[in-house]
């Protein structure tokens, strides 16, 4: 056991955060601990590592545990480089190569025992350094940036020009370097693009020591851990499993203490009954009764009645108005910032009723396609036209539509009278706005806080064409499963940009991937597109990777519409369809063939004149369509 916390509480004021929480943490094992927003995660981690005193309980790590943490915000100053910070974890290594170099300097000069000394010591040193892995230190620290999203090109920037993503970036890229015994990661993906989140995934899969992660991203979560410690109204409780087995066992619980709850409310409500009746008997004996069963009801333990979020703030979404079939016609884009191009003759077609995600790199221009659609930047080239009665929708993540002095409750009372302020509410709890916090001028919000209101008065506007630029960031997992299941019974049109996977997977009904500044088209959710990527940005998006004899894809291949994709994939699946089907005839063919064998070696069958005709019949049938079966079965295996 690497990391125990016993009895720990945590209250501010009268307001108790952590109540009793105890887990422990196994060598080498990877948890995670989630809440809605607001539940104690970064209190619970600010106690572990020593910042923030409990009220109660303790935290105990193994003896010579060494540490690392990585806060959700880095303030990292300085004149060093990005790649001269993350080397800094391995200052270790860099001092005792020094000591190696400055070594084979002085044996140059030294003779007799001095030299044999220096050599033991050369020796020792060298062998020190290859247990270190120190002649690999550089280049995996060129590895863990380049996973984390740093071009080589960036590598001389000064920390200190950073953004508060990049140096975030930095900062997880030195703890990794360092390769402590217990990693604690404060919402690690949140400014990493798909493919440094892929990467990140594996480096901690795979990494030697203990991972424990508060984070909001599901498969993510899926996919890296096999613990889920939770806290729910106070209450710590331990889950083994990743996030979806959580998902399960948490569904099952909650509708067992509900049960529980319900039981105890009719009992209690029963033993009541039962003593007001008792009491107006008016007896002595009566009396006595009633008074011995309000003893027993005063010894109950009163359940709690248990929090359903997603019951009481379930989003419906509704367009005033039904589009044409033909919701958005995008021919021939093409964008360029500083002669730096973006993409270019991106040509692509979106249907009513259609949720499509844009995915893609940081950079190559996703949230660009969304601003030129809302007419916010002009495209270099090529247009675009909406259908019959598309009405926009549009979140992006600048909020240029809230107003600056309204409170919350008024942003979204003044742009929709009908509702009552218990819809309001209700409406604002699902993207965490409770109590007073409806009350708050938007100019007092934070960055996240404004987006969770501009999107709240989106749900409610009516629109039939959404247009969503990172819709999930800065929600916690109950008020984005709140917002996947609205968006999954919307009956209107989606186009949106998301890093968030398992959002995509549980929404998108197509994928544009922008890769190569142009688009590939996958039909299905995220976990289609993992299993076609590499086969489909081979023919609609490869590069020119070789030498100067490579050849370029041709201007046929790389501007095929998307009908002609359609149409491919439609076929691999209708394929994929009849070889099954062809599988399946064949093996219920061969079952039905060897039953007649057994059959006719039957003697009361075997005497049966008739009897033996007609099976004798049916497997010289059986056998002409297994012939057919066959030849079929090849022809698709072979296409």
């Amino acid at each position: 056991m690497i990391l125990s916390c016993q009895n720990i509480t945590k209250s501010f004021g009268t307001n108790t955060i952590i109540r009793q929480a105890s887990f422990h943490l196994e060598d080498h094992e990877k948890a995670a601990l989630i809440g809605i927003n607001g539940a104690g995660k970064s209190t619970l981690l600010k106690i572990i590592m020593g910042e923030l005193a409990s009220d109660t309980g303790e935290v105990v790590f193994a003896r010579d545990t060494t540490i690392g943490y990585l806060a959700q915000h880095q303030d990292i100053s300085g004149e060093r480089s990005i790649y001269e910070e993350v080397l800094d974890a391995k200052r270790d290594i860099i001092a005792l190569e020094q000591k190696i170099r400055l070594l084979e300097k002085q044996m140059k000069h030294a003779q007799g025992d001095e030299l044999e000394k220096m050599m033991d010591s050369y020796t020792r040193l060298n062998h020190t350094f290859e247990l270190q892995n120190g002649y690999a230190y550089r280049s995996e620290a060129t590895g863990v940036l380049k996973g984390l999203g740093f071009f080589e090109d960036e590598f001389d920037k000064q920390v200190s020009t950073l953004s508060g993503g990049q140096k975030t970036r930095v900062a997880l890229g030195k703890l990794l370097l360092s390769k402590p015994d217990i990693i604690f990661l404060d919402e690690p993906t949140n400014h990493l693009d798909m493919t440094s989140i892929n990467w990140l995934e594996n480096y901690l899969t795979n990494y030697s020591g203990a991972v424990f992660i508060v984070s909001h991203d599901r498969y993510f979560l899926d996919h890296v851990v096999s613990k889920i410690v939770e806290i729910d109204n106070g209450k710590v409780t331990t889950f083994l499993g990743n996030y979806k087995s959580y998902s399960e066992k948490k569904a099952i619980l909650r509708t067992a203490e509900y049960h529980a709850y319900i039981n105890q409310q009719q009992e209690i409500k029963h033993q009541e009954e039962v003593i007001a009746k008792l009491k107006s008997f008016n007896r002595e004996k009566s009396i006595r009764r009633a008074e011995s069963r309000e003893k027993m009801l005063d010894k109950i333990e009163v359940l709690d009645k248990p929090m359903e979020v997603k019951a009481d703030m379930r989003i419906e979404l509704h367009p005033r108005v039904i589009s044409g079939n033909d919701v958005l016609h995008v021919e021939c884009l093409a964008k360029a910032f500083d002669q730096q191009p973006l993409f270019s003759d991106l040509t692509f077609d979106i249907h009513r009723g259609e949720r499509v995600a844009i995915i893609g790199s940081n950079g190559t221009g996703k949230t660009t396609i969304l601003k030129i659609l809302n007419h916010l930047l002009p495209p270099d080239e090529g247009g675009f036209s909406l259908g019959s009665k598309v009405q926009i929708g549009y979140y992006d993540q600048e909020h240029h539509v809230l107003h600056m002095e309204k409170t919350v409750f008024q942003e979204i009372s003044d742009d929709y009278p009908t509702l009552t302020n218990t819809e309001i509410r209700n409406v604002l709890a699902a993207f965490l706005f409770t109590g007073d916090d409806v009350f708050k001028q938007v100019k007092t919000l934070s960055g996240g806080e404004r987006g969770r209101v501009s999107l709240a008065k989106l749900m409610l506007s009516e629109a039939n064409f959404l247009i969503l630029d990172e819709p999930t960031n800065h929600l916690d997992i109950m008020s984005k499963e709140i917002l996947e299941d609205a968006l999954k019974h919307y009956t209107g049109t989606i186009l949106y940009v998301s890093h968030d996977r398992y959002f995509i997977n549980q929404t998108a009904t197509r994928i544009l991937e922008l890769t190569n500044q142009t688009l590939v088209n996958y039909i299905g959710n995220y976990d289609y597109y993992l299993e076609k990527k590499e086969e489909l940005t081979q023919i609609y998006a490869a590069t020119n990777t070789g030498d100067g004899d490579a050849a370029a894809p041709s201007q046929s291949t790389t501007k095929l519409t998307w009908q002609a994709q359609k149409e491919e994939q439609a076929r691999q699946r209708k394929r994929e369809n009849d070889l099954k089907k062809c599988e399946n005839d064949i093996s219920e063919l061969e079952t039905r063939d060897k039953a007649i064998d057994e059959e006719m070696s039957q003697p009361e069958v075997a005497t049966d004149v008739s009897r033996c005709v007609a099976l004798s019949q049916e497997k010289a049938s059986i056998s002409e369509k297994l012939e057919e079966l066959y030849n079929q079965w090849a022809e698709l295996a072979e296409d």
